[in-house]
């Protein structure tokens, strides 16, 4: 009797697995239409340069509040500078500093958190009230204050003080959640088993807590870009920003927008649009990114 298997079922190939990003986006669809959204603002912004379709900064007294027509797509303000390029330019703006406060803040409350969980005892009553601190003040409130404390400090043309003012409200945040789930890692067999082998402290949280924390500190890193955004915004509408001529969508609602509104309310329109569509796309995309990371939301 002949055994030989067939020829075709040797050369099947074995079914692959499907692919992250398609399985995020069936499961996940509105994630996706934010992650686009994202993604179209981040391009606009890295080549504004070249969409843009004119100079953000320069000054046209003969287009001086100009309404939306074919030459200016959305206007112009009252200095006749183009707001369709000052908006896409200001995506730039609002994106770099948003993604890194809320890399920054993300990042040093993930490690204080883990830090909090992992030591417990003195050292986590100390974290644990320095945080207790940060929360008593207003978001907002604890940004102004650090901005008037630091001032500006101008790094290839990034307030580098304003990244911090805005990441410092983000870190007691992080650290809380963080913390939460590192208690629960920490007490896991693995990691005392690392304790009794005599690793450090460092390469314990580092290579056996950190992967573990990996999901609630994308999810919050995302999510807090919109947060930092927003921050950015409120904090160049009172001045303490972004200055001029630096394209900013917070900068371009202050000032003469507020007095010319009424004549030119495109001046204020766009910016803002620009501002809630940057934010409903962040949150959405960090609540759909939640739901897929973490196994609770999968039930």
């Amino acid at each position: 009797m002949d055994t030989t298997p067939d020829i075709a079922e040797i050369e099947a190939p074995a079914p692959r697995r499907r692919s992250l990003v398609v399985a995020f986006c069936r499961r996940q669809p509105l994630g996706a239409v934010s992650f686009v959204v994202i993604l179209v603002m981040m391009l606009a912004g890295i080549f504004s340069n070249v969409v843009a379709p004119y100079d953000p900064v320069a000054v046209d007294f003969a287009a001086i509040l100009q309404p939306p027509s074919w030459d200016h797509w959305l206007g112009t303000d009252a200095f006749g500078r183009d707001i369709l390029s000052r908006v896409i330019h200001g995506a730039r703006t609002a994106l770099f500093i948003g993604f890194m406060s809320s890399f920054v803040g993300s990042t040093v409350g993930a490690i204080l958190g883990a830090a909090s969980a992992y030591f417990g005892g003195r050292i986590d009553d100390v974290l644990q009230r320095l945080i207790d601190i940060l929360l008593a003040f207003p978001i907002i409130v604890l940004a102004l204050v650090v901005v008037a404390v630091l001032g500006k400090s101008l790094v290839f043309g990034i307030d580098v003080n304003l990244v911090v003012a805005i990441a410092i409200p983000i870190v007691p945040k992080v650290a809380r959640v963080v913390r939460s789930a590192a208690l629960s890692v920490r007490a896991m067999p693995y990691i005392d088993a690392a304790r009794a082998a005599g690793y450090s402290h460092g390469r314990i949280i580092l290579r056996h807590m950190a992967p573990n924390l990996a999901a609630p500190y994308i999810i919050m890193l995302t999510a807090y870009i919109a947060q930092a955004i927003l921050l950015e915004a409120s904090l160049s509408f009172l001045g303490l920003g972004v200055t001029e001529p630096t394209p900013a969508w917070g900068l371009m609602l202050s000032g003469m927008a507020n007095d010319l509104f009424d004549k030119a309310p495109w001046m204020i329109i766009f910016p803002g649009l620009a501002i809630s569509l940057a934010v409903f796309a962040f949150n959405l995309f960090g609540d759909s990114l939640r739901d897929w990371l973490d196994p609770k939301f999968k039930a």
